[in-house]
């Protein structure tokens, strides 16, 4: 059974990964003030994601895990993935729009997480390693089809 546990663990998942924007607000002229509110909308964001699948989240059953997996590692080539990993790797004041393009970016591999086990710690590291180099390296065909390929053939296996 899931605990409430999940829900920080979530935002300690995404938040490393949200450091180079964070950053990039504390430089600027009210740096000192906008950072925190920035990281703080941020996770804000991600809290209501994870309040959300704490609510509505079962065990899946293994034709649902399957297809949970097969639906993430599809939705990694959609052009509303790209457009949502491009927006996370914009420029952006305001951290509860860069949590929401950040969201839209990690849903595939959170129906992933969901169709593994969300309690799972080594799914969980994995997941938040990809989503790491997703939003440290721009969008590229050469890194993000051979995922999306390795994600439906586990699907499928």
């Amino acid at each position: 059974m899931m605990t409430f546990g999940w829900v920080p663990m979530m935002a300690a998942m995404m938040l490393p990964s949200a450091g180079p924007a964070i950053a990039g607000r504390a430089r600027e002229r009210d740096g000192a003030l906008a950072a925190p509110l920035f990281a703080g909308a941020y996770l804000g964001v991600w809290l209501l994601v994870g309040l959300a699948v704490y609510a509505l989240y079962s065990p899946p059953g293994s034709l649902a895990a399957e297809a949970l997996i097969l639906a993430g590692g599809l939705y990694e080539l959609t052009p509303v993935k790209a457009a949502f990993r491009r927006r996370c790797h914009e420029r952006s004041r305001s951290g509860a729009r860069f949590g929401v393009a950040c969201v839209g970016s990690s849903l595939g591999l959170m129906l992933i997480l969901a169709g593994v086990g969300v309690m799972s710690t080594v799914w969980m590291l994995a997941v938040a390693a990809v989503v790491l180099v997703q939003k440290l390296l721009p969008p590229s065909r050469a890194l993000d089809l051979p995922l999306a390929v390795a994600l439906v053939a586990l699907a499928l296996i």
